[in-house]
């Protein structure tokens, strides 16, 4: 493909993958750059990978929606068997504690509309699916340092459970494989090769130079770069015209074993507890995944250079976790010594993702993805593959919000509820997958 292509997708994760895979489908020649050694190395490998839809605009359920289909067709929807295997779909179900102020009635809402199946569980009920669990009420979430953190319970809780949101077994593999996939279309990836500056003829982008001195010359650019895209963003000074901005985010989660009881391989769904403060994703082995959900009583820790952060998790943030679980779940044994990860998130203002166009011609974005866009990567590269198809058409997606068909509900997607210009959404503010 040499030194031209159609378009440059900058960033190899799985949303950037995806990117290239919808724009090589569509007949595009396709170069994809990544400073890091192979598709998924960044952020996405360090991915908890959870499918849910507990979102509260409809634009967003839809897209989780409808992209669960493919992760649980993942083969379909690639068109190819990789021969390293191919990622795997997992369902747990997912139960959501009501908390005060929580948006579960939104939600609620949403699912009606949309058609997804959910069950209310009162005090009684949650007792006797999940024996292991106190259920108590401790809300707000505490540090543990609080003295208020080992209160009584001043009531119990109740919940949505919905069946069918899960994880994806290996988000590594799930890149790659999303990348196989797009290479069969002629995409071309280039690892190890860093941006350093954009080419622009007659006002609009033209190309990529790379830190080796080479040049990627093509009339279309989508920055998918991760916790690095706010970078790629300013340096295509495309930032002035964004009313939502991004940043990278810090992030610990610990893998620890699992009560008895409340294994994946008993059932238990993943699990979001805004009352405490974090999420339990159950997994194959026997062991969970912890991860916070921001709570206001946690200080979140944003870095200024994401090539430079501290990539071991911490004893203070483990200790939060794992109390946190042994408060949720008695039996839990917590374990002598940290396992797990620290790794970067690229948060937006209002933790909705960015998939828009720019104010420079031709340089387009999928980013802010807020550590809970995994799940979405298969939606997350046809809606740019529709932008720009559209802006090559002439169409511009600032007046004229693409839309973007579900192929499982035949329900219209608004992508304008993802643009830069957008009013900041009323969300939980969580990563949580």
């Amino acid at each position: 493909m040499g030194d031209r292509a159609d378009a440059v997708v900058v960033g190899a994760g799985v949303i950037g993958a995806s990117v290239a895979l919808e724009l090589a489908r569509g007949g595009r020649s396709v170069v994809v750059v990544d400073k890091g050694p192979a598709a998924g190395a960044g952020s996405t490998s360090s991915s908890s990978a959870i499918v849910r839809f507990s979102y509260s605009t409809v634009d967003s359920v839809l897209t989780a929606w409808e992209a669960a289909a493919m992760w649980r067709d993942w083969e379909q929807h690639l068109g190819a068997i990789d021969p390293d295997g191919l990622a795997r779909f997992v369902r747990t179900g997912m139960l959501i504690f009501h908390t005060p102020g929580d948006n579960t009635a939104r939600i609620e809402r949403v699912w009606n509309d949309v058609g997804i199946a959910y069950e209310l569980l009162d005090a009684t009920e949650l007792h006797h699916r999940f024996p292991g669990l106190d259920i108590g009420a401790y809300f707000p979430p505490k540090r543990i340092d609080d003295p208020a953190f080992m209160d009584d319970a001043a009531t119990e809780m109740t919940a949505i459970f919905e069946p069918l949101s899960g994880f994806v077994d290996d988000p590594m593999l799930a890149a790659r494989n999303a990348a196989f996939a797009a290479r069969r279309h002629g995409a071309e990836f280039r690892f190890h090769e860093e941006v350093v500056g954009f080419e622009l003829a007659g006002g609009r982008v033209s190309g990529v130079r790379l830190a080796g001195g080479a040049t990627v010359h093509a009339p279309v650019v989508v920055n998918v770069a991760g916790p690095h895209s706010s970078r790629i963003n300013r340096m295509a000074g495309v930032t002035g015209g964004m009313r939502i901005g991004h940043r990278p985010l810090r992030q610990e989660v610990f893998t620890v074993q699992a009560p008895v009881g409340l294994r994946l391989e008993d059932g238990f769904p993943a699990t979001a507890d805004l009352d405490l403060g974090q999420y339990i994703k159950p997994q194959v082995g026997g062991t969970w995944a912890l991860g916070g959900t921001e709570p206001a009583c946690d200080e979140l820790h944003w870095v200024d250079d994401p090539d430079h952060f501290d990539e071991y998790p911490t004893v203070e943030q483990f200790e939060v976790a794992t109390w946190r679980a042994a408060r949720r779940a008695p039996e839990f044994g917590v374990p002598l010594r940290p396992v797990g990860l620290a790794a970067l998130y690229d948060v937006s203002d209002d933790w909705v993702p960015l998939y828009d166009k720019s104010d420079l011609p031709g340089f387009f974005m999928a980013c802010g993805t807020s550590g809970n866009q995994f799940k979405n990567a298969p939606m997350a590269g046809k809606y740019l593959a529709a932008i720009i198809d559209a802006d090559a058409a002439g169409i511009d997606h600032d007046e004229q919000p693409v839309h973007v068909t579900g192929p499982l509900t035949g329900r219209s997607i608004d992508l304008g509820a993802f643009s830069r210009r957008r009013e900041p959404s009323a969300t939980s503010g969580t990563v949580m997958g």
